[in-house]
Order: C-alpha cells, then sequence, then structure tokens
C-alpha cells in the first residue's frame, strides 16, 4: 500500500489570489486545525520583505505540531536565506523553488530559454538544499510547458538536490489522462516523490487527483473550500470510499478534516446573520478586570500570546473599556488584531482635537510623541480623517500614499466599537495598520499610526 502525501494549501493561494487580508489568527487557526487533521504539509506564500511578516511566519512555524511548514523560497539567493531563516525552527521545514516552466511564462517571467530555465533550477535547488534538507521543485505550469521539459526539470532538480517535485495545473485545461501522462514522463525521468496541484476550472480536479494517483504521484495539494482548487474535504471523501481499492494510505483524519470545513462554513453564516452577531456581543470584560482575567479571557477565545503582546492588549483593553464600559468578545478579538503581534512603535499617539462641519473646513490638531519628545502638526483637510492624516503627516514630514482605506463597525448600537483598516505604500511596498476606537476617528488615526509605525520599524 502506498502512503500519499497531503498538502494544505489555503494560505498561499489566499495570498496568490488577493483576498482580503486573512488575520494572524485567522492563518493560525487555519495552521492548528490541518495540523490536527493529519495534513502532511501546510505550504505559505512567499515573504512580502516585511519584518511584521517574518514574526507571522515563525510563529506559524512553531505552531505546527505535526505537519511540515513549506514556503515559496523565492528566486535569489538572498531570498531563499531569508525563507530559510523564518521557517527553521519547524519541526519539518520545507523549502519550495516555484518556477515557470512553458515557453511564454519563462520569456515573460525570467527573460530565458529552456537551457538557461534548467541552470537555473540547478543552481536555486544547490542553494536552497545548502540550507534545508528537504527542496521542493513547483512547476506552476507543468500542464504548459513543452513535451518532455517539465521531466527534464524534475531530472535537474533531482541531480541538483531536490527532494520532491510537484506539477502544477494553473491553466485549468487538463483531462485526467493528460494528468497521467505527465506524471508517468516525469516518473521515468527521476526517482522523485512527485505531487500534484489538480485545477477544479472545468469541475476536474478530482477526476484529476485520481487519475494522478493510479499513475504513480505520491502527493496532492488540496486546499479547505478552495474555489477552482481541490477541496481537502473531496479528497478525504474519495480516499475514504476508494482508498483501499487504489491501494494507497495518507494520514487524513476524514472526521477532523469535515469538522474543519463545518466550522468554516459555520464562521462565515455568522458574518452574515446579525441575530448571531448580537448573541456574540455579551458583556464579557470590564473596565474593572484585572490583566490576568483579560488574558485568560484572550486565552479562551484561541490565542496564544506572548507576555509582551498580553501586555499591549491589556492597555488597549483598559483605553477601549474606559470609553465603552463592557467588552464582548468580538470586541476583544478586534483589541487582540490592533494590539498583538506588533512592531515597536516609534511614534505614540498623545492626543488629537477634530473640528468639522457643513460649513466649516475640517482642522485637525495632532501630538504625537517620539523619544519621549512632543510634536504637535495643524492641518486642514477634506474631511476630519483628512485632515487629521494631514497633520500626521506634517509631523514626520513625509507623505506616504494611502492605497486603501476601510471602516467599518465591529459591534452594534451607539455605543458601537469602530474599526478601521490602513494601507500605506512605501518603497513600493504596502503596510497595512489596524485602529479601533468608540471613536471613528480615533480608529482611523490608531490604524495610520500602526501602518505608519510598521514603516519606520522596517526603514530602520
Amino acid at each position: 500500500m502506498r502512503n500519499i502525501v497531503t498538502s494544505d494549501i489555503t494560505l498561499r493561494i489566499a495570498a496568490e489570489e488577493k483576498k482580503t487580508s486573512l488575520s494572524f489568527r485567522e492563518k493560525l487557526q487555519i495552521v492548528k486545525s490541518m495540523d490536527a487533521s493529519g495534513i502532511d504539509r501546510i505550504e505559505l506564500p512567499p515573504m512580502d520583505g516585511s519584518k511584521a511578516d517574518a514574526v507571522v511566519y515563525r510563529t506559524i512555524a512553531d505552531t505546527a505540531v505535526n505537519c511540515a511548514v513549506a514556503i515559496d523560497a523565492g528566486m535569489t539567493e538572498e531570498e531563499i536565506a531569508a525563507a530559510w531563516d523564518v521557517i527553521r525552527s519547524a519541526k519539518k521545514p520545507v523549502l519550495q523553488i516555484v518556477i515557470s516552466a512553458s515557453t511564454v511564462q519563462m520569456e515573460y517571467k525570467y527573460h530565458v530559454k529552456a537551457p538557461q530555465m534548467t541552470e537555473k533550477i540547478a543552481a536555486l535547488v544547490g542553494a536552497a538544499a545548502a540550507l534545508c534538507g528537504n527542496v521542493e521543485l513547483v512547476i506552476h505550469d507543468a500542464t504548459r510547458a513543452e513535451e518532455g521539459f517539465a521531466a527534464k526539470c524534475a531530472q535537474t532538480a533531482a541531480e541538483a538536490g531536490a527532494a520532491s517535485v510537484t506539477l502544477c495545473d494553473d491553466s485549468g485545461a487538463f483531462f485526467p489522462e493528460d494528468y497521467a501522462a505527465l506524471i508517468a514522463s516525469v516518473k521515468s525521468s527521476c526517482a522523485l516523490p512527485v505531487y500534484v496541484e489538480p485545477s477544479d476550472a472545468l469541475n476536474l480536479a478530482a477526476a484529476c487527483a485520481v487519475a494522478a494517483i493510479r499513475a504513480g504521484a505520491d502527493g496532492i495539494k488540496a486546499a479547505c473550500g478552495a474555489g477552482k482548487y481541490l477541496s481537502i474535504d473531496v479528497f478525504a471523501d474519495i480516499y475514504r470510499a476508494k482508498g483501499e481499492a487504489m491501494d494507497i494510505a495518507c494520514a487524513l483524519d476524514i472526521t477532523a478534516i469535515h469538522k474543519t470545513m463545518a466550522a468554516i462554513a459555520e464562521a462565515e453564516a455568522t458574518d452574515e446573520e446579525t441575530d448571531i452577531a448580537e448573541n456574540a456581543e455579551a458583556a464579557l470584560l470590564n473596565a474593572s478586570n484585572t490583566c490576568e482575567e483579560v488574558t485568560a479571557a484572550v486565552k479562551s477565545l484561541g490565542y496564544e500570546l506572548s507576555a509582551e503582546d498580553n501586555g499591549r492588549v491589556y492597555e488597549e483593553f483598559c483605553r477601549v473599556a474606559e470609553k465603552k464600559g463592557s467588552i464582548g468578545s468580538r470586541e476583544l478579538e478586534a483589541i487582540v488584531a490592533s494590539a498583538a503581534m506588533q512592531v515597536p512603535s516609534t511614534y505614540h499617539l498623545v492626543n488629537y482635537v477634530v473640528n468639522s462641519g457643513n460649513i466649516i473646513t475640517a482642522t485637525a490638531n495632532v501630538t504625537l510623541e517620539r523619544d519621549g519628545e512632543k510634536i504637535s502638526g495643524v492641518s486642514i483637510g477634506d474631511g476630519p480623517i483628512d485632515a487629521a492624516f494631514h497633520a500626521i503627516e506634517q509631523i514626520i514630514g513625509h507623505h506616504y500614499e494611502l492605497d486603501d482605506f476601510q471602516v467599518h463597525a465591529i459591534t452594534k448600537g451607539r455605543e458601537a466599537v469602530g474599526s478601521s483598516l490602513i494601507r500605506l505604500r512605501a518603497n513600493g511596498k504596502l503596510y497595512s495598520g489596524n485602529g479601533i476606537s468608540t471613536d471613528i476617528i480615533g480608529a482611523c488615526i490608531r490604524a495610520y499610526m500602526n501602518a505608519l509605525n510598521k514603516i519606520i520599524y522596517e526603514e530602520n
């Protein structure tokens, strides 16, 4: 009976498809759920180069108890070293070299032809293998490569020290028999384990996965509710029904997989149902609660924070509770999202005064503190929030492009807590910041400060 390796690609494809950014807690919950469900490997998207991203990835690497943690290591030796640095603490780290093998993509993305691409594969795999004992070559457009070239790439990777190869159907146009033929071609060229990542664009992902396994594939990649990808619960059902007939075994806990998928579906439904949302607003804590009590409540919500992060959460909790009185579970989660896992603050918000109306120009007076020195800025703007942002820019002496700006209410009622998401662009990179407050202008200012401090931390 052959063992089949299963990989969860949920986090990776969420980043690739640029969906709504998953929060740190959501990423961690996915990792914990998959790790407990018998998944052999969790795959991470490439790093964005920020220090904050590195902190999150290290935490994820440390969280995985049973499964391996794989990361797209990039296309330079510097990127490979940086990727290794954030997952080296994982119990089973994997460095992935992701390349294109189709003629169009090789020339468009890398400006090389086939011979130069094999040289590139050898160099990158060799650099990764010098750091990590488990290197995987991922050919993301393997189904569009010229006949025999995917096999050539796999052979080159094997000679350079790779431990496995993945063949992806990014075009979504492969039929099961095509996948079987590709697997046979690659398996005949090298002794590496071969994994597949079938597409469900034509509703054939499950059929392609079965055909690939019968042709000798050693692993399947799937995701939670994956849309155009194979869904992990679908493969779990295939394994339960036909695993013995196909003479395969895997470590999947099918019951746990379905519970995880049900929990995800339930969470999505909860977000859409206001009556359930209102139930979540039951008073949990108030301003009289101690730091230990708040820390215990945070832990009961599923967060495992450091002492430093717990201190930040308690400080932010006190600020919000002083204004609102009672704090519900959803509000507490928002506080954790805005206060935990943050970079050290260079600028601190001291106070702000904003004047606005329908017959006057909005003005803002903002005071920040840096290294013990208080600095004030006064500015006008097209509305109170715009004026406040201009006042902050006046203080720091720099203008950053505002790439995204969102405001929404976390809770309902006249005393609702507002949340703001700010994305600033600096040196071509995006930095996001979150802020919460019963005062929506205050939430926006705090979100701007959160993003600003990340930029300064990264630059220094």
